[in-house]
């Protein structure tokens, strides 16, 4: 069985920084891609940053430039680090990482269980 637990959201004003991660557990043979989706009230789950096993990542056109994601692969956890951020940055962040439980190399999603973050003056 495969668990990730979400660390580090919480209540900050505009233009403050949060630091997020995602660490899994369980029966894990490998792990390729991670990364952090939110959703908002009322509105569907996006992605907001993935980062592949060797790295290369992809950012929401909203976070560029403000957000960073990176990946621990030896403890199978996946950071996202907030800058400057905005009221519009609010939502509940969920991880996602493609873990494979078995040598065949199949992968399959799994989620974390969700973190608030909520940003306001």
């Amino acid at each position: 069985q495969v668990k990730l637990v979400e660390s580090g959201g919480g209540l900050v004003q505009p233009g403050g920084s949060l630091s997020l991660s995602c660490a899994a557990s369980g029966s894990i043979f490998s792990v390729r891609s991670m990364g952090w989706y939110r959703q908002a009230p009322g509105k569907e789950r996006d992605v907001v940053a993935t980062i592949t096993p060797g790295g290369s990542t992809f950012y929401t056109e909203s976070v560029k430039g403000r957000f960073a994601i990176t990946r621990d692969n030896a403890k199978k956890t996946v950071y996202l680090q907030m800058n400057s951020l905005k009221p519009e940055d609010t939502a509940v962040y969920y991880c996602r990482q493609w873990i494979s439980t078995v040598p065949s190399g199949s992968y399959s999603p799994h989620w974390g269980q969700g973190t608030q973050v909520t940003v306001s003056s």
